[in-house]
């Protein structure tokens, strides 16, 4: 019982994590220009924001949950403002060499970063309930289940970030230069747009 429940929550920290976002966007970004633990650490740190939420959703936390979405104007603003800093900054970064060494020392910023940035969109709580559901996954039913049920989303999401992280790093040694210059340019194009989209669905909650 254990092991399919297991599997199952798995399965929904993958679903959660696969669609790919601006978070998926900035993990190919890092890896492809920073190094493979740059990106690898923000996946990471996407998927502790998923445990987070996943665990909201688990426990049955309604008050927490009810703070999050409450606050979605907040959230949506700085998340929003952010990944249009962020995306301006990388559009304007140059690409890195080929031959030289990678940018691997600033893990935790990475980490932390992609970890606020997932946290800030509180609606996946909603997704995890949907999927919960979807999945025939009873939330609360005991304190080990849902312990299980969040480990399993942990585990799912981190899978999904480890093999987009393997995949930019196959992919690296096949590109030139200008193509790293092409990927600062549509990186930064993709995230200020996504940024200025959270802004503008934010802005009619606070009316």
């Amino acid at each position: 019982m254990v092991l399919k429940l297991l599997i199952k929550s798995i399965a929904i920290g993958f679903a959660i994590a696969a669609p790919v976002g601006p978070i998926g966007v900035l993990c190919i970004r890092r890896t492809l220009t920073e190094g493979p633990w740059m990106g690898l650490a923000t996946g990471l740190g996407a998927a502790t924001a998923d445990m987070v939420f996943g665990f909201v959703a688990a426990f049955g936390l309604t008050a927490v949950a009810g703070f999050f979405l409450k606050q979605q104007f907040w959230f949506g603003l700085l998340g929003g403002g952010y990944l249009c800093y962020l995306g301006l900054a990388v559009f304007k970064s140059p690409p890195p060499s080929l031959s030289g060494a990678l940018n691997n020392s600033n893990w935790s910023r990475a980490y932390l970063s992609a970890f606020l940035l997932t946290l800030a969109n509180p609606v996946t709580i909603l997704s995890f309930i949907a999927l919960f559901a979807g999945f025939g996954v009873e939330v609360a039913r005991d304190y080990r289940g849902a312990t299980v049920l969040v480990c399993g989303v942990l585990i799912g999401s981190a899978l999904w970030w480890l093999m987009l992280s393997a995949g930019a790093i196959l992919a690296r040694a096949r590109l030139s230069h200008s193509s790293l210059r092409l990927v600062n340019r549509l990186s930064g194009c993709f995230l200020f747009g996504f940024g200025l989209y959270v802004l503008l669905h934010v802005l009619p909650l606070r009316s």
